[in-house]
């Protein structure tokens, strides 16, 4: 019997989808590309022009192409300022986060409906992303942890009233229990349980 199901588990995480695969990484997106979010609130799309940051937009593209942002929290949405997002899946996050995405300049300004990557020091961008919900003009320009400015790359260009529907009640209050998200998405989700999330992100149309 123990055998039997050794080699049941043996079939069902042969067949299971790949998580990650480092050749992912290496796909370049289109010059200019839709990506639709669906979340709990409704939907949003996003579009994206490789021009403005040509790693940032290849790194959406990899990641919404294959799958990252299903069930993905909005675990930080503060009023007035940014909608972030991120997921909470640590083996994931770890895979993504081993292939660094070198800074960018700016060239499209942080204003209301852009969409950039957070980071928290050099060539730290990869994985969670924020909506401004304002113009944050000065997101241009911040030196933070030696970097200077976060260059926005996309824009959403429908669903915004969506995005600005998304449950504010936390604030800044989730950052400080962050590593519980991480480690534990259910506790989190207990502590803070009417977060939002991303239930399927897929690529629009292309140009």
């Amino acid at each position: 019997m123990k055998k039997f199901l050794f080699f049941c588990i043996i079939i069902v995480s042969g067949c299971a989808p790949k998580i990650f695969k480092q050749e992912w990484t290496q796909e370049k997106s289109p010059d200019a590309f839709t990506a639709r979010f669906e979340t709990t609130k409704g939907s949003y799309d996003v579009e994206v022009k490789r021009e403005w940051s040509p790693l940032a937009a290849d790194r959406l593209y990899q990641l919404v192409k294959h799958h990252y942002f299903e069930k993905v929290l909005f675990y930080r949405v503060v009023p007035g300022f940014v909608a972030q997002f991120g997921g909470s899946d640590s083996v994931k996050n770890m895979a993504w986060e081993k292939v660094i995405i070198p800074d960018e300049p700016v060239l499209l300004s942080n204003k209301k409906g852009t969409i950039s990557f957070a980071r928290s020091g050099k060539d730290s961008r990869g994985i969670d992303l924020y909506i401004n919900l304002a113009d944050n003009i000065r997101l241009d320009t911040l030196d933070y942890s030696g970097v200077k400015g976060f260059p926005a790359f996309g824009i959403v260009t429908k669903g915004m009233d969506v995005v600005e529907s998304l449950y504010v009640g936390y604030g800044e209050k989730t950052m400080d229990k962050l590593d519980t998200m991480y480690i534990d998405r259910s506790k989190f989700l207990d502590m803070f349980p009417e977060l939002d999330e991303i239930t399927k992100a897929y690529i629009l149309k292309t140009k």
